[in-house]
């Protein structure tokens, strides 16, 4: 065969494995472990900023309707609540599609450093208007952590890690809530809510210090096609010269075949219904991890319990939920993730139900466990699957517009917890209102396809 025939050969093979889901990643460059354990402790840290400003509000809910400096309805704090999810949906959306545009780094470090900023202005609020304006911008900022840490994390990990290092990563969301928890235990009480807030300003510091050591994505800027950055950030992490160029070599031959808009990327023939059942499944998601992380300790105080013990459970919710992802991810990437995520959906739904019935301390704080794991832990594993599921070229993109269009659905928990809440509904009504999303995110889990690369 001629060589104009063998090229020619080559570009067809090409064209077909991007068209059947080839894709080039990383997981062919062998990453050195400590460039990968470098990533995922800094990407661990932002997501355990998150979680502590996630669960701050819930946290000091109490306090805010019967507390001195305010003393706010049912109904406005579940509106409060979803002013502030209002803003983490534009900025999923936003920082996800510009994660993929202008670099992972940047927009990883500029949203900690925002949401951290807005922490301390909530801290100092003078009148629940400003405060509800510092929440608004602050989920800005936290709306573009989790798609651009996911995107770092994955591509800086071994593919038969991945589901597990996100999940890893995404334990930073439990322990910011645990940290919230315990310190609201010992803080509220005695020292109020502004207090916790301003604590919640200390990622600026790590911002700081870790700037200068988080690598932008190898596969980012392959795929952008900006080898010579590419080939800098290799020898700064010590990647061996011949594999990267092996690398540069093939994505030369792709960069036609996967150019164009990452948001238009989603809905080609082979990714629409993925993009359409994953969407559903991250809005029902997160309406039950949001609005069940809003008003637990509420409901739990309605149930009987003390303020220390409502607590003590939104403690346990996290916890169960940070040692549920972990265990969850290591079965993911043996098992596929569309069967484990589907089923601690329907898990926790069932907990949900059955918690109002609980009898005693005991069967109530394992229920909430499951709830922890299936809630919270499964977001964290449905967002590992999403992550993976699409190439890197619009891999934040993908992330970031689930995330964006699930904080609607975050929107609407807080909310239905307030209303639900203002008209007075029986107690378990409030759980299976929730369980109901459980239900609905596992159906359309499992209306995801197999990817033609084979990720499932």
């Amino acid at each position: 065969m001629s060589t104009s025939s063998s090229s020619s050969a080559e570009v067809t093979l090409d064209r077909t494995q991007s068209e059947a889901g080839h894709r080039f990643d990383t997981a062919t460059v062998s990453i050195p472990t400590r460039v990968t354990m470098r990533v995922v402790a800094i990407c661990l840290a932002m997501i355990l900023a998150e979680g502590y400003d996630v669960a701050i509000y819930g946290a000091v809910l109490p306090m805010l309707t019967h507390g001195t400096d305010w003393s706010l309805s049912a109904l406005q704090l579940g509106a409060i609540a979803s002013c502030s999810l209002a803003g983490m949906m534009i900025g999923a959306m936003g920082a996800g599609t510009l994660s993929d545009m202008i670099g992972r780094r940047r927009m990883l470090l500029g949203s900690a450093a925002l949401f951290s900023a807005m922490m301390a202005a909530a801290a100092l609020a003078p009148t629940p208007a400003w405060f509800v304006v510092a929440r608004i911008v602050g989920g800005l900022g936290l709306g573009g952590v989790v798609p651009t840490a996911a995107a770092l994390t994955v591509e800086y990990s071994p593919p038969g890690r991945r589901s597990f290092n996100y999940a890893l990563i995404y334990t930073g969301y439990s322990l910011g809530g645990i940290l919230v928890a315990l310190l609201a235990m010992n803080w509220l009480p005695t020292h109020g809510w502004r207090l916790l807030f301003g604590v919640g300003a200390a990622p600026l510091i790590l911002v700081v210090l870790t700037a200068r050591y988080l690598p932008e994505s190898l596969e980012f800027l392959l795929a952008r096609n900006r080898l010579a950055e590419a080939r800098s950030v290799a020898r700064a992490l010590g990647i061996r010269h011949s594999a990267l160029e092996n690398e540069v070599q093939a994505q030369a031959a792709h960069t036609a075949i996967v150019s164009g808009a990452p948001i238009r990327s989603l809905f080609d023939a082979s990714s629409v219904r993925a993009t359409l059942a994953f969407w559903i499944a991250m809005f029902m998601g997160l309406l039950l991890l949001y609005g069940l992380s809003t008003w637990l300790p509420q409901l739990m105080r309605k149930a009987g319990f003390p303020l220390g013990s409502s607590l003590a459970l939104l403690v346990t919710l996290n916890s169960t939920a940070a040692l549920g992802s972990l265990l969850g991810g290591a079965v993911a990437d043996r098992l596929g993730s569309k069967r484990v995520v589907s089923v601690l959906y329907l898990l926790a739904a069932a907990s949900l139900c059955a918690l109002p019935f609980a009898h005693g301390a005991l069967q109530t704080y394992v229920l909430v466990g499951v709830a922890g794991v299936g809630t919270i832990g499964n977001t964290m594993l449905l967002g590992a699957y999403i992550t993976r599921y699409y190439p890197p070229r619009n891999r934040a993109t993908g992330i970031g517009w689930a995330l964006g269009i699930g904080r609607f659905g975050a929107i609407a928990g807080p909310l239905i917890g307030g209303a639900l809440a203002q008209a007075g509904a029986p107690l378990p009504w409030n759980f299976y209102a929730f369980a109901g999303g459980g239900f609905a995110a596992a159906i359309a889990v499992l209306a995801v396809p197999k990817h033609a690369a084979g990720i499932e």
